[in-house]
């Protein structure tokens, strides 16, 4: 039986290795002429991926599927109870199984997947798991498809720099900032508010701005995951 050395390499406390980091985006989801329709999905991988490595906490990879409220149609999602019975929880399952996980971060890139927060304490008591939903890329990064988005999709180099001046055409991507997305405005004031602003503004690249926001987010997960092994 070999033993295994949780003390060796670049990690903070031996005890990381009972956290597993999970990434949750979207895979099917339009994101304008310049990003493509995995954008959450790639965003989530990386913060996840990026937070493990300063760690040491067990990178699980990503989700495969997502959720989405009913009057956001942009994309092609699951209903919530596929997500969580079907998804999340077999996914969980074999982390602790295999794994030994105790403890997990889920890193959410996909505002639509906000909703799973209500389902967390019924699968902390059924899997015997503690588990944290951090939101925080996506409460920083402002509207869909806008400048936030926009920025950090350059910096990962996901955006299509040739395609930028047609990025903001609401008519052929009203996905855009949801400015075109007539249920959703009328559903959400906060959405209304966002789509507001890009028709006003527009969307550009902010390299800077790009930067901020992925150090920003990264050190939050960072700091879930330590807490969770104080």
């Amino acid at each position: 039986m070999v033993e295994l050395r949780y003390s060796s390499g670049k990690i903070v406390s031996p005890k990381v290795h009972s956290v597993g980091v999970l990434a949750l985006g979207s895979h099917l989801e339009n994101h304008g002429a310049a990003l493509p329709i995995d954008t959450d999905s790639k965003i989530a991988s990386y913060l996840a991926l990026q937070a493990t490595l300063k760690t040491g906490a067990k990178y699980l990879g990503i989700l495969y599927t997502a959720t989405e409220y009913d009057y956001v149609q942009h994309g092609k999602h699951v209903t919530i109870e596929i997500l969580v019975e079907n998804n999340l929880k077999p996914t969980l399952q074999d982390a602790k199984k295999y794994l030994k996980i105790e403890k997990i971060v889920l890193v959410n890139a996909h505002g639509g997947n906000y909703p799973l927060k209500n389902y967390l304490k019924q699968l902390e008591s059924e899997l015997n798991l503690e588990i944290v939903f951090n939101n925080k890329i996506v409460e920083i990064e402002g509207a869909h498809a806008g400048t936030g988005e926009l920025s950090i999709g350059a910096i990962l180099g996901i955006v299509d720099a040739d395609r930028l001046n047609e990025h903001c055409n609401f008519e052929e991507y009203p996905e855009v900032g949801m400015v075109g997305l007539k249920k959703a405005r009328e559903a959400s004031e906060g959405i209304n508010r966002e789509a507001q602003k890009m028709e006003i503004n527009g969307a550009c690249v902010d390299l800077e701005q790009g930067e901020y926001l992925l150090e920003i987010a990264i050190e939050d997960i960072i700091g879930d995951i330590v807490r969770l092994i104080d």
